[in-house]
């Protein structure tokens, strides 16, 4: 039998996670409902950019850019007032 008593493992000093000024931070810059869904989904979508590093706040600003241009665009798709008839119409003749 072995009265060898096995070796401790090394004991790690917990040192606590100082700040660190590169951390990702949030910015918390109030954001206004507007009350249109769409625009606030897209203006909400900022604060995921509050914990990425910057190298990656691009890719989230061009995905709310193109949000909000998408809403613009379908401000202007909306239908409007029908087109008054025709002075012009063709049809079969009595």
């Amino acid at each position: 039998m072995d009265d060898a008593v096995p070796e401790a493992a090394p004991v790690r000093e917990e040192t606590e996670p100082g700040h660190d000024p590169a951390a990702p931070a949030p910015l918390n810059v109030p954001r206004t409902p507007t009350g249109v869904a769409d625009v606030d989904a897209s203006l909400g979508r900022l604060g995921d950019a509050d914990h990425l590093a910057t190298d990656g706040h691009i890719e989230v600003y061009e995905d709310v850019h193109r949000g909000l241009r998408d809403a613009l665009t379908a401000l202007d798709a909306r239908p409007g007032p029908p087109a008054p008839p025709s002075q012009h119409q063709h049809g079969p003749r009595s």
